[in-house]
């Protein structure tokens, strides 16, 4: 039964618009919707499983046989597509809708479940399950859980707990695997016991020019700056040549390149302030904040471009 259900009083008729109006699933949505850019196919993912959960829910309150749907998901895409963001809002969908009891997201990689020597596996996965229960449980890059080449790897272990639980505990706990696509492929090979639990597999895309722009603007807005005219093409040039080298976490790394153009528009104005300092000048950043950036070089250098 779910949660908040009264089973000594059966409705005749449920109306599915007013439950999502009063469900708070709107909310979410709409929250969705104001904290990620673009990632359309993903949102119309989260309103049809909206929608299955809805409609299940309103059978239960009929009467009608009806089988909890398998929850546990599949999310895939290139760093930076807002797979933890999106996680996060399915825990608050699945707590406004009753199918887990407190709606917290446990995000977790396999260093927090895979111990360095015998025994020590057992307990740091059972104890973040712990942590998890009655929420949503996030395993980025879970395909690391898998090492089949190391034969003292302990992964194997964790996979085993993991797996057990996702099936038994199904009621009182939903997991979301993370990761690129390719690789969340092989493991589900290695694997089958993984892919046969999931029933929801999720594409995360990568974000267009403009969107990536758009990001970048609102991470902006948030912090008080403004790009000047100048300062707005050379993000956008900044975007085009960012994406094309290596390392590019998507908004990941346009909040990266953010940070870097406030701390160069700080040294700016203090090395070029002789007085007062007006609000014009501390919120704007300028194609001279952005254009020092290491991406605008000929030459490209390792790791992540500043």
């Amino acid at each position: 039964m779910l949660q908040g259900e009264d089973s000594s009083a059966v409705p005749v008729a449920i109306d599915l618009q007013a439950e999502y109006r009063t469900s708070g699933v709107a909310e979410v949505l709409a929250e969705l919707d104001r904290e990620l850019v673009g990632l359309r196919p993903v949102k119309q993912r989260i309103r049809e499983t909206s929608a299955l959960l809805l409609v299940d829910r309103a059978r239960r309150q009929l009467g009608l046989s009806s089988r909890t749907p398998t929850l546990h998901m599949s999310f895939t895409g290139n760093p930076g597509t807002g797979k933890t963001t999106v996680a996060r809002r399915m825990a608050d969908l699945l707590f406004r809708l009753g199918y887990v009891r407190k709606g917290h997201l446990v995000s977790v990689t396999r260093d927090d479940l895979v111990g360095q020597y015998i025994g020590h596996t057992a307990p740091k996965t059972k104890e973040v399950l712990k942590k998890a229960m009655g929420g949503v449980l996030f395993i980025d890059e879970a395909y690391y859980l898998y090492r089949p080449d190391n034969e003292r790897d302990y992964g194997q272990e964790a996979i085993e707990i993991l797996l057990q639980v996702m099936e038994n505990q199904r009621d009182d706990l939903v997991v979301i695997l993370a990761g690129y696509a390719d690789r969340m492929e092989r493991f589900y090979q290695s694997n089958p016991g993984f892919r046969s639990r999931i029933a929801h597999h999720i594409d995360f895309p990568d974000y267009t020019d403009d969107e990536l722009l758009a990001i970048a603007q609102s991470m902006l807005d948030e912090q008080g700056y403004r790009f000047d005219e100048a300062g707005r093409a050379t993000m956008r040039e900044y975007v085009e040549k960012r994406r094309a080298q290596p390392h590019f976490a998507n908004a990941r790394s346009i909040r990266n390149a953010i940070d870097r153009a406030r701390l160069r528009q700080a040294n700016r104005l203090f090395e070029a302030s002789s007085g007062p300092v007006g609000v014009e000048a501390l919120s704007t950043i300028t194609a001279p904040d952005i254009r020092a950036s290491r991406v605008f070089a000929a030459v490209g250098t390792a790791g992540e471009p500043s």
